[in-house]
């Protein structure tokens, strides 16, 4: 079962944050990876992808991911695509029942959000980069366009890589700082010299609040630590594996 959070809990939509837990892949894969665009056997993530919408009771929805790649662009869905067809964009918004918004990460902030009074919902893939540069107002101003209210809407970020474990070199702040919010108060001097501990899920939900979001909160989980809950770039990186699976994080209408 995935992970929830009870701000994002109304009637008429479900959620979950999932982790690694429950499914069918193998090797750095193993457990539920539900990446298209990962090396893995593609009959396993779509097997995966079965189990994720089974979890969320909506076996015979439709799951729709993105062609993520760092933007800020933002799509509103109406119908479903084919399975790994997705725009290219990192957040998408919807008020049709029964699509699911699913967001794939390893290390960036998934987002999901939801106005329960307008039955408007979002998902968003914010690494620093999208966060910098406005993926969660673009989102948020998608979902005004559909009738929500930036005062009503719940965002939830779910499992991201916390700020004890996202060391960054001495020329990132800079880039952060570049963006139109002071940062300054999401970094802290790191063991290393000259390097620094960025507060990613510190500054996504510093970002919500400034796009007027009433409510934010982070799932409070660490991906790079937990191996056996989670998949992380960094981890699989510094261990020197040529690929890692992705976490889904989904959002849908119920009816």
């Amino acid at each position: 079962m995935p992970l929830t959070l009870p701000a994002l809990e109304a009637d008429g939509v479900v959620h979950g944050f999932f982790t690694r837990q429950g499914g069918v892949s193998e090797g750095i894969y193993t457990g539920l990876n539900c990446g298209i665009g990962s090396g893995d056997d593609r009959a396993y993530v779509r097997q995966n992808r079965r189990r994720a919408k089974a979890a969320l009771g909506l076996d015979a929805g439709d799951l729709v991911t993105l062609y993520q790649a760092h933007t800020a662009d933002c799509v509103t869905v109406d119908r479903p695509w084919p399975e790994g067809e997705g725009a290219r964009a990192d957040a998408m918004v919807s008020t049709r029942p029964n699509i699911v918004l699913g967001v794939l990460t390893a290390d960036c902030a998934p987002v999901l959000f939801v106005d329960p009074e307008a039955q408007v919902i979002g998902a968003a893939h914010s690494g620093w980069r999208g966060a910098v540069d406005g993926v969660l107002d673009s989102t948020v101003q998608a979902m005004e366009a559909l009738g929500a209210e930036r005062g009503r809407i719940v965002a939830g970020i779910g499992p991201t890589i916390g700020p004890d474990s996202y060391e960054v070199g001495p020329e990132f702040p800079g880039r952060v700082n570049a963006g139109p919010m002071p940062a300054d108060d999401f970094f802290r001097p790191a063991a290393r010299e000259g390097h620094f501990l960025f507060d990613l899920p510190g500054y996504v939900r510093a970002r919500l609040a400034r796009a007027g979001v009433g409510q934010a909160e982070w799932i409070g989980t660490d991906t790079v630590p937990d191996a056996d809950r989670f998949f992380s770039f960094r981890r699989a990186t510094h261990r020197g594996e040529g690929d890692y699976g992705r976490l889904l994080s989904a959002i849908a209408l119920t009816g």
